[in-house]
Order: C-alpha cells, then sequence, then structure tokens
C-alpha cells in the first residue's frame, strides 16, 4: 500500500514540477535576447577635419566598406562654411558660387556620387545640412549680405569658432529664409534622396536677435516694445524660438510638396540645453508634425551621463512616437574613442529601444572593422515610419 501511495505521490509531484515548467517557459523565452530587425546604422560625413569626400576613389571604397559592415544610412554635409557641397544654381544666384572652392571639388558632384554608390550598396542618402544658420564672417555669402546677419545687443556680430570667426544668419529676415528653404526645396527637387537632417545650428546663439531688422519686427508684433535687455527674458526667448519653428514649418512644406516619400531628419542636442542655449524648441517640431525622425546627438566620455541623457522622459517621449536613434562620438581627428566604449553605449541603445545608432564621423570609425561587424553581424532595413512607429517595442537586445 505504501508503494502504491508512494508511486502515486512521485507522479503528482512530476505532473506539478512539469506545469510549473509551463509556466515560466514564456518569461525564460522572453528574456533571451532577439535579433535585430530594423536599426538605424548611420555615419555622418563631414569635409571637416575628414578628407573623404575629396577624392571620388576614397569616397567609393568608404561607401563600399560601409556597406561590407552593414551600415545603412549616410549623412553627407551639403552645407558648410558658407558654400554648398553640390552644384548648386540657389548659391550661384546667392552668393556667386554654385560649389564650395576647395579645388579638389571642382569638376564634381559629390552628392550625385553619393546617392548613385550608396543605392547600389544598399545605403540610405540623407543629406545634412551641418552649419545650419552660421557662416565665415569672411565668407563670400556674407561679404555680398551684410544685412543678413543677426547680432547681439552691444552690435557684436562675431562668434568665435574652432579655426575662424563666424556669424549668424537672421532666422527672421525674409531673404534668409527664402534662401535656406530654397536650397532645402533644390536638393528634394534635383537628387533621388531618402530624407533631409537639419543640424542643431539651425537654431540661433541665446544672445543673438538685436540686429535692427529683428528689433522693428518685434516692435511691430508687440505694441512698440523694444526686445528685453536680458536675452533670456522668457517672452523674448519664446518669441524668438516660435520665429524660428516658423521657418521649420516652412522647410518641412518646401520638402513634403515635392517629394511627400522624402524624411525631414532632425540632429539635435538634449532639448533643454538646445532651447535655453540655441532657442531650437525642437520639441515643438516633433509635436508639430514637422520632423519625423530624431538622431539625438550624445557625445559623452562616461557611460554614466551618456545614460543619464538618454533615459531622460523627454526621448522616451518623442521615442514612443518617432525612431529616435542616438549620435554616438566615435572619436575627433586623431583621438579615437575607445571601443569598449563605443561598444557599450551601442548596447545601452539597444537594450532601451532605441530605433539606431550613428557615428560622428566617418574617419573616426579608424581601422577597427572587425569589432564593428561583430556589432553588425548582418544586414538590417531602416525602421519606415510609413509602416507605423511602435515606439520602444521596435527596440531589441542582443
Amino acid at each position: 500500500m505504501k508503494g502504491k501511495r508512494r508511486a502515486w505521490f512521485m507522479a503528482l509531484f512530476s505532473l506539478c514540477m512539469a506545469i510549473v515548467l509551463l509556466l515560466h517557459l514564456p518569461l525564460q523565452v522572453a528574456s533571451q535576447p532577439h535579433p535585430v530587425e530594423t536599426e538605424v546604422r548611420g555615419v555622418w560625413l563631414t569635409n571637416i577635419d575628414s578628407d573623404v569626400l575629396f577624392s571620388r576613389d576614397r569616397l567609393s571604397k568608404a561607401l563600399q566598406r560601409l556597406a561590407k559592415l552593414n551600415f545603412n544610412t549616410v549623412y553627407p554635409t551639403v552645407w558648410n562654411r558658407g558654400y554648398t557641397l553640390y552644384p548648386s544654381s540657389v548659391a550661384e544666384r546667392t552668393i556667386g558660387r554654385s560649389l564650395d572652392p576647395n579645388p579638389k571639388l571642382k569638376g564634381r558632384d559629390v552628392l550625385a556620387e553619393i546617392v548613385q554608390q550608396s543605392h547600389q550598396q544598399g545605403l540610405s542618402v540623407i543629406p545634412w545640412f551641418e552649419f545650419g544658420l552660421k557662416a565665415p564672417a569672411n565668407s563670400d555669402l556674407i561679404r555680398r549680405h551684410p544685412d543678413w546677419i543677426t547680432y547681439r545687443r552691444n552690435s557684436r556680430q562675431i562668434s568665435k569658432g574652432n579655426k575662424y570667426n563666424q556669424v549668424w544668419l537672421n532666422p527672421f529676415h525674409p531673404m534668409v529664409q527664402r534662401f535656406i528653404v530654397n536650397l532645402v526645396a533644390e536638393i528634394v527637387l534635383k537628387y533621388d534622396i531618402d530624407g533631409i537632417q537639419i543640424d542643431d545650428h539651425f537654431s540661433l546663439p541665446i544672445d543673438l536677435g538685436y540686429d535692427t531688422f529683428t528689433t522693428r519686427l518685434y516692435q511691430r508684433e508687440n505694441g512698440g516694445k523694444k526686445p528685453p535687455a536680458n536675452p533670456r527674458h522668457p517672452q523674448w526667448m519664446r518669441w524668438r524660438a516660435n520665429k524660428i519653428t516658423q521657418l521649420m514649418t516652412q522647410i518641412y512644406q518646401a520638402v513634403k510638396t515635392r517629394r511627400p516619400d522624402c524624411l525631414v531628419t532632425l540632429a539635435p542636442n538634449a532639448h533643454e540645453y538646445a532651447y535655453n542655449t540655441s532657442l531650437q524648441d525642437w520639441r515643438t517640431w516633433e509635436k508639430k508634425g514637422l520632423v519625423e525622425e530624431v538622431v539625438l546627438q550624445v557625445y559623452r566620455d562616461d557611460l554614466k551621463t551618456f545614460l543619464k541623457e538618454i533615459e531622460h522622459p523627454e526621448i522616451k517621449a518623442v521615442s514612443s512616437r518617432i525612431p529616435v536613434s542616438i549620435g554616438i562620438l566615435a572619436g575627433l581627428k586623431k583621438r579615437p574613442t575607445p571601443m569598449k566604449r563605443i561598444e557599450q553605449q551601442v548596447q545601452a541603445v539597444r537594450n532601451r529601444g532605441f530605433a539606431g545608432v550613428s557615428f560622428f564621423f566617418y574617419e573616426s570609425l579608424g581601422d577597427r572593422d572587425s569589432a564593428f561587424q561583430s556589432m553588425f553581424p548582418s544586414t538590417v532595413a531602416r525602421p519606415q515610419i510609413s509602416h507605423g512607429w511602435a515606439g520602444t517595442t521596435q527596440g531589441v537586445k542582443q
């Protein structure tokens, strides 16, 4: 009798254990890493401290290399230091030069080369307006249009750059607005691109805006009152930020009326910093539907600070509505970011369900192909917002 009870007890125990295992099985499966299905894997191509654009052969090899390493997006600069990096009739009329005067660009259309070769390699091309509203003080653009410049309350125009003095175009001036919008429209019509990207420099340092044109415009719209002496006066900040938003609206409309399928993307800094230092209220842009994809610049040396920025509630909110990728600093000239730090940041981005990563900039990838190949072991498509963006459900762990 005892033997039967024991056999019955063991059978019941085995059944209970099987039920427990079955109940826990979905949790175990869900905790396992999933393969990446869609992911932005981008690289910015610049002409500052970089030679990749200045040789047909070098550019061709770079694009082949990126495709081989399973990247899927390039962001080539097209507007830098007061010149276009492609033959532009808009620039010819406005600046007197259709192309950056660097002799290595003479007779070439770098953007056409990039579009053709990138698409052959399966890379998306999103031209990048790197310099936004700033330009060298001694550039042809500024010599021709000195009235397009805005300045500080003390009438000072110059801002110090790394290698040259720079000034800022007035985003409130209708001729500046027309020029920028026409540049964007020209590229959208002329090239088979996948999107355009506005930079963090599409903004205005907070102490600017005291030029005669802006002062009169403000007075006309504010009962004759002059702009507040304090550049951080909340109403003065909001008025200028709203005007920049209106310009962004013009850009978005210029793109979509010509190419509805062309993405409008943005590479900003964190919103609080962007608004409080440069009047770039990109959260409002996103809420208004003027931005369809964000690549947030998070160039940080330590993982703790990096995580703090990408885990900010505002970033999570935006990423639930549109794809948000994280811009990672791969290094500066002669100072590459340690590969271990890059790998940690990429994994942190994936773990938190962002749309992908982009690296600044091409040369700083360095001779580290095997490491990038390990991060990107196979080809994947970019997230397609036209198919609906599911926010963090798109994020995956590896």
